[in-house]
């Protein structure tokens, strides 16, 4: 006979199981672990959270000490994206970079790299990769973590990804569900709308989701976009239609749906994080995410408490609760077992995944893209002045992660200066240099009119000035050379400093 306690033991650790919530510290805090013990069945890691290898499997230890399945998440895509090194850039280029080389089996053998050091490190889910058609070259949030604008392309290169990133034993998590990639707005700062007909949205912001869900991805991450063509009401996040009727029935997938950040300002500012948790699970998410700006215990008390009081009200099926944490606990059991065979004997021989492999590099370098505009145009071999024409970094990105070639530079030609710049302060720039010849580094200038300005400025007036774009190469090409590398991450730094300096 079950009894009230008994019922509501199992609301609590129900409510608990189907949370992705985040902290603050290189540690688990106290009141992590024992909500662990309680029923949390997944945890969140951050750039904060990680400050190198041996930190991250010590504190990754320390969790399952408490609970032997629990989830592991992060956000490490790669490229711009990244938080296993977020102090020093990445070692892999992100998607945009796989995608204009266009090798499905160099993204498969950079995904098992990737996937075999979070599993080092004790991570068992990431939350990758972005399967985003950009359609939008002005969006603001996803640009070079797509592979691409052709739908094609993208749907090949994600299966890809997910087939490399599993074989690691890490599970995936294809990302933002139905498409970001045609929005002019992040949804970290408000709610985008996607004013598209059905039949675009199949062919064009689902296919590459059909080829994830084909490659077996264990777990779909929401977008909080609103797509009328599919629910005229409610983001995608919060629609029964857009969840239940589209991702579960009418593309049958079976895996696991976890919401994007629920402290993103498209829900928090309209639903609240509690009804929009409530309105998410009983949509057909199975998993909340939330961490990224809220990372205490008292959320997780708010959110938990949120979905027991919206069962006892009737305004949660209990059945969709049960199932939800049921899907979350079925992931856990695939990630331990995924963890043992990835670490049978040869289970990462295969070309590209092995310990110690260049594979990222060696992306990159395949990545880049120079054009020379001056015949008479030199390769650097002094000292270059860099001049990094800065924009302000999306969330998702973040501005703490280095970027640029200045570093690389400087490795290479020794005395290499550098000034950063957030406007068209040309003038600046000449002073800067002086008799330097100047290297200009930009990122998405095609989005920033002042950096497009200043370009040309610099152009006319130093006509050797070297152009590395390192974001979408979405303009014609400026400078005596021009070279596009795709992403930001520190190996395309490095490969873009080896073709300006011809090394």
């Amino acid at each position: 006979m079950t009894t009230l306690v008994d019922r509501t033991d199992t609301l609590t650790r129900d409510a608990l199981a189907v949370l992705q919530p985040g902290f603050v510290g290189t540690t688990a805090p106290d009141w992590l672990l024992r909500r662990i013990g309680e029923g949390l069945s997944s945890v969140g890691l951050f750039g904060r959270n990680i400050t190198s290898p041996g930190q991250l499997a010590a504190l990754t230890a320390q969790l399952r000490a408490e609970r032997e399945d629990v989830l592991v998440a992060i956000d490490e895509e790669g490229g711009d994206v990244t938080r296993l090194e977020v102090r020093t850039g990445s070692s892999f280029p992100g998607n945009y970079a796989l995608g204009s080389v266009d090798d499905v089996e160099l993204t498969r053998a950079v995904a098992a790299e990737l996937g075999r050091r979070l599993a080092e490190c004790g991570v068992d889910l990431n939350w990758a990769p972005s399967a985003d058609v950009n359609s939008n070259s002005d969006n603001p949030v996803i640009g070079v973590r797509s592979f691409g604008a052709d739908p094609e392309l993208v749907a090949r290169h994600t299966a890809a990804y997910v087939r490399g990133l599993q074989s690691a034993g890490v599970a995936a998590c294809t990302k933002h569900f139905p498409g970001h990639g045609d929005t002019a707005v992040d949804s970290h700062h408000a709610l985008p709308r996607i004013d598209v007909e059905l039949a675009t949205l199949h062919s064009r912001e689902l296919l590459p989701f059909r080829a994830a869900i084909s490659a077996g991805s264990k777990s779909v991450m929401s977008a909080h976009i609103l797509l009328p063509a599919l629910d005229p009401d409610r983001p995608a996040t919060l629609s029964p239609q857009v969840l239940t009727g589209l991702l579960r029935q009418e593309l049958g997938y079976d895996g696991l749906i976890v919401t994007d950040g629920m402290e993103m300002q498209a829900i928090s500012a309209v639903y609240g994080i509690e009804r929009g948790s409530v309105l998410a699970i009983a949509a057909g998410a199975d998993a909340i995410c939330v961490g990224g700006g809220l990372a205490d215990e008292d959320t997780v008390l708010r959110l938990r408490d949120a979905l027991v009081t919206a069962v006892r009200k009737g305004e949660l099926p209990e059945e969709r609760l049960a199932d939800a944490a049921a899907r979350v606990r079925a992931l856990a059991d695939w990630t331990r077992g995924a963890r043992g065979a990835a670490s049978e004997p040869g289970a990462a021989s295969q070309e590209g995944t092995a310990p110690g492999t260049e594979i990222g590099l060696t992306a990159a370098r395949r990545a880049v893209r120079v054009t020379v505009g001056d015949p008479l145009h030199e390769p650097l071999t002094t000292a270059p002045y860099v001049a990094a024409f800065t924009p302000v970094a999306n969330i998702a990105v973040g501005d703490e992660t280095p970027w640029g070639v200045a570093a690389e530079l400087s490795r290479l030609l020794p005395g290499t200066e550098t000034g950063t710049y957030a406007d068209a302060a040309v003038d600046d720039v000449l002073l800067a240099a002086g008799g330097r010849r100047i290297v200009a580094v930009v990122r998405d200038a095609h989005r920033h009119p002042w950096m497009s300005r200043s370009l040309d400025a610099l152009v006319a007036a130093r006509p050797d000035t070297i152009v590395v774009e390192m974001g979408l190469d979405a303009v014609p090409p400026r400078g005596a050379l021009h070279v596009a590398t795709y992403g930001a991450a520190r190996v395309c730094g490095i490969a873009a400093a080896e073709a300006v300096t011809g090394t």
